[in-house]
């Protein structure tokens, strides 16, 4: 199992990665940091990073206004 920021737990599979967690979120904003276990992960790394049994998911919505 996975925790996603702090509050929504996820099952964990063997094949999941950063862009799956995103996708069972349904996260699909454009200005997004991710951070598995406080390690920053680069949006190039998305489709590939695996997310480690047990890991806290942070992912941050980097929102602009005016």
């Amino acid at each position: 199992m996975i925790i996603v920021n702090n509050r929504d737990q996820l099952d964990w599979h063997t094949w999941m990665t950063v862009k799956d967690v995103l996708g069972m979120m349904n996260y699909d904003y454009s200005l997004i940091s991710v951070y598995i276990n406080e390690e920053y992960i680069t949006e190039e790394e998305y489709a590939t990073r695996k997310v480690p049994d047990g890991s806290s998911v942070q992912i941050i919505h980097l929102a602009h206004g005016g």
